[in-house]
């Protein structure tokens, strides 16, 4: 079964980019224009990881990813930012505030957005194969 990717971003070229790039890879994806609209469609289904944008219309990537984090049937699922603002925060807050596993700024390779997915997914699969030998 392909993994599922939700891609989520305001700026049109950037979600046919990288949703070009993921479906070339192999994987399914699901696009979304803000962080409400990724929101209803989690609640729908489930993805094996989410991309987000930070500045979006309506719900924020940050208030995205906190939602995510704090829903008992989300927390746990892997967010990746795109940000084309530097942060305040330091990479240890947003992983630990908001549940996020890599930033990554705008302009990105995206090259290099499909392995930092590929490398969490992974990462995220190993987990899980390890907790069942525990």
């Amino acid at each position: 079964m392909n993994k599922r990717i939700l891609l989520c971003d305001d700026e049109a070229h950037i979600l046919r980019a990288a949703e070009f790039k993921f479906k070339r890879a192999g994987y399914e994806v699901t696009c979304a224009r803000d962080g409400q609209e990724a929101w209803e469609i989690l609640l729908e289904s489930r993805p094996d990881i989410v991309v987000t944008d930070c500045q979006m219309p309506r719900l924020n990537g940050l208030q995205l990813a906190e939602r995510i984090k704090q829903s008992p049937d989300t927390n746990g699922l892997p967010v990746l930012m795109l940000s084309a603002k530097g942060f305040e925060l330091s990479a240890d807050e947003l992983r630990e505030r908001f549940g996020i596993r890599h930033l990554l700024a705008k302009p990105f390779s995206p090259r290099e957005l499909l392995e930092r997915v590929e490398a969490t997914l992974a990462s995220e699969e190993a987990t899980r194969e390890a907790e069942v030998y525990v």
